[in-house]
């Protein structure tokens, strides 16, 4: 089978994201100037499929690094119960890489009726999305071919990093600016991925986890296995495994899991050595910080380096961009070794629309 596109554009992410950050940077500086006259008191994200799973990234980010409590939209509560919601001082921020998800836009349309400051990120600046908000944030990817969105999900991270930024995150601009060489670094590994992909063609069923920043991957990295190899992907975090479907895990059941150093991984050292009492077949995405998550696990994809910043935030906020490529590439990887096209899975298409 030829080389798929979806490869291809996990490439051009090193690319996507430094323009992505140096577009929208001015539309972040707009964005913070009319936050310091009015700041909001809540902030709503919106979103579909990868968009949603970028948009639980940003519940995590914003709240850790702002304060402001943050909340997922449910778009059924404007689009079918027609709900009259308080959203005076509130800022809604809709996600959508086309920019044509109808329950989306309706979301943006009837918050910025109900008194919202309104927020678009899209990949598309010709779009619906596009044009309704107060301010907009582009992601510049360039069109996306593959029905498995990849660079526009990295995309989205980093205008979500931006938008924390503009409520007065304590983010360094040069943390951000070094996050294309970090998912460049992550990009050499795919010669060892495809190598441990193999060992995986006959996967049916995984758990995928994650926790903190990297829950949102978890999430995410699942969604590409469901879509593009037909594997039943659950996910969670390590804390809710715990409660119930870790009863699920024999021996030689697949877990991956995203071990960062920092705050989350005592809960994942914890999660990896319960597995390994189960027998589960585990592999761990980390990076040099961390090389007991690699030592404990049964497999291990290590990004080269140590991740390192200069401003306040660990290291860790700023591990969900390199470490989803891995996942990326992963996925991608066991598809060709399926025999199946990742660019083009049964029953999809690039835009989805719903209410």
């Amino acid at each position: 089978m030829a080389r798929p596109i979806m490869l291809a554009e996990i490439h051009q992410q090193p690319a996507a994201l430094e323009k992505t950050l140096h577009g929208a940077l001015k539309a972040a500086e707009r964005l913070k100037r009319a936050i310091e006259r009015r700041r909001p008191r809540l902030v709503v994200l919106a979103a579909r499929g990868t968009s949603d799973n970028a948009a639980l990234f940003g519940r995590y980010l914003l709240e850790i690094s702002t304060g402001v409590p943050v909340s997922l939209a449910a778009p059924s509560i404007f689009t079918l119960y027609q709900a009259q919601v308080d959203l005076k001082d509130a800022l809604m921020v809709a996600i959508s890489q086309s920019g044509e998800s109808t329950d989306t836009n309706l979301v943006l349309e009837r918050a910025r009726e109900l008194g919202a400051l309104t927020v678009g990120i899209t990949n598309s600046p010709a779009s619906t999305l596009a044009r309704i908000p107060h301010h907009r944030f582009l992601v510049r990817a360039g069109k996306e071919r593959s029905v498995a969105a990849t660079k526009t999900y990295t995309g989205q991270l980093m205008a979500l990093y931006l938008l924390a930024w503009a409520l007065g995150a304590p983010i360094e601009l040069d943390d951000l600016k070094r996050l294309p060489e970090t998912a460049a670094a992550a990009l050499e590994l795919e010669p060892e991925i495809a190598e441990r992909a193999k060992g995986y063609r006959y996967m049916r069923e995984t758990v995928v986890v994650g926790r903190g920043l990297n829950y949102a991957n978890a999430y995410e990295f699942a969604l590409k296995l469901m879509e593009t190899c037909y594997v039943v992907a659950e996910r969670f975090s390590s804390a809710d495994f715990l409660h119930g479907p870790i009863a699920m895990v024999e021996t030689a059941f697949p877990v991956f899991l995203f071990c960062p150093a920092g705050p989350t991984w005592p809960s994942l050292k914890g999660m990896l050595e319960k597995l390994n009492q189960l027998g589960a077949d585990t592999l761990t995405i980390t990076d040099g910080s961390n090389r007991e998550a690699a030592r404990l696990a049964k497999r291990a994809v290590v990004l080269p380096g140590k991740l390192t910043v200069r401003g306040p935030l660990p290291a860790e906020a700023y591990t969900p961009i390199p470490y989803i490529v891995p996942a990326q590439l992963f996925s991608a990887c066991l598809a060709l070794e399926k025999g199946l096209n990742p660019d083009q899975p049964r029953a999809l298409r690039k835009v989805t629309q719903t209410l």
